[in-house]
């Protein structure tokens, strides 16, 4: 069994096949993202390669259009926006009318879509020194400091509130490149995350009264961690990232899954009976923004 973060990255939507259907995500032990806050002031939604455009509920919407042997219309809400594929014999009345009736649908997922541009700009790790990294819950400053061997963390116990009191200095000279910088910190955060994760599972397998036989590190982009019925036990060392009740969640959710190896009622008992209050923990991961390392 699995736990996946949410990584949305396109919608698809094809009418005249099932034109009353909506996409939707699979999750597993995770529920899916919230919706956006709604689009209120007219916005545009421009794509690069769009010949034509609609207004949908007063927004400007700049689409790709592709025509194909497809025997449908299809929407693909990507990145870059919306694309339209269409049957070489369907006008754009009909494109034009296809649209209007999911444009509920459609402006949902370019809102997503945009959103999420936005949290990735905001995730993206500036790689010199005085940069920050997430770790456990709190921002960690980057020291160059050509002293020190590795990567070594300091605590400020007489920080101010609201200042970060932890540095990690890197043993790297000041001339160090991001690509250097970057390799160095990975390599530490691993490090940590498999000191971590080894002693949280040390802690729930004895009140669980689970046995796990393995654990391994996961760098995987679509999930969190996973459990085998042979005892093995797979965490996304990314994890690290987020304070420790987050982390205990997902140690707790996959060594639940020993006992049973399911998402029923009886799992989230397993679940709950040593982290009564893990939905919000549940919570906080759905919704933390992992940084771009």
């Amino acid at each position: 069994m699995s736990l996946r973060p949410p990584t949305p990255h396109a919608a698809q939507l094809s009418l005249f096949d099932d034109g009353s259907a909506s996409p939707a995500g699979l999750a597993t032990g995770i529920a899916a993202p919230p919706p956006p806050a709604p689009v209120l002031e007219p916005v545009e939604f421009r794509h690069p390669r769009s010949q034509r455009e609609l207004f949908l509920k007063g927004h400007r919407v700049a689409f790709e259009l592709r025509r194909s042997r497809r025997r449908s219309i299809g929407f693909v809400v990507g990145p870059e926006g919306l694309s339209v594929s269409a049957p070489r014999w369907v006008g754009m009345a009909e494109i034009d009318a296809a649209l209007r009736e999911k444009e509920v649908w459609i402006l949902r997922k370019l809102q997503e879509q945009r959103e999420r541009a936005a949290r990735l700009v905001m995730a993206r790790v500036d790689w010199r020194e005085g940069g920050t990294v997430p770790f456990l819950g709190e921002s960690v400053i980057l020291v160059l400091d050509p002293r020190c061997s590795g990567a070594v963390l300091h605590t400020d116990a007489m920080a101010l509130p609201g200042v970060p009191r932890l540095t990690l200095h890197l043993g790297l000279p000041q001339t160090a490149a991001a690509g250097q910088m970057r390799d160095l910190v990975q390599s530490w955060l691993q490090r940590q995350a498999r000191r971590i994760f080894e002693e949280r599972c040390a802690l729930f397998t004895q009140r669980l009264g689970v046995r796990m036989r393995r654990l391994s590190l996961s760098s995987a982009a679509t999930r969190w961690g996973s459990a085998n019925a042979d005892g093995s036990i797979r965490l996304n060392w990314r994890l690290v990232h987020f304070g420790l009740p987050v982390i205990d969640y997902v140690v707790a959710h996959e060594l639940a899954h020993l006992r049973e190896m399911n998402h029923s009622p009886a799992f989230w008992e397993v679940v709950r009976s040593v982290l009564p209050d893990y939905e919000h923990a549940r919570l906080v991961l759905r919704d933390g923004q992992v940084p771009l390392l």
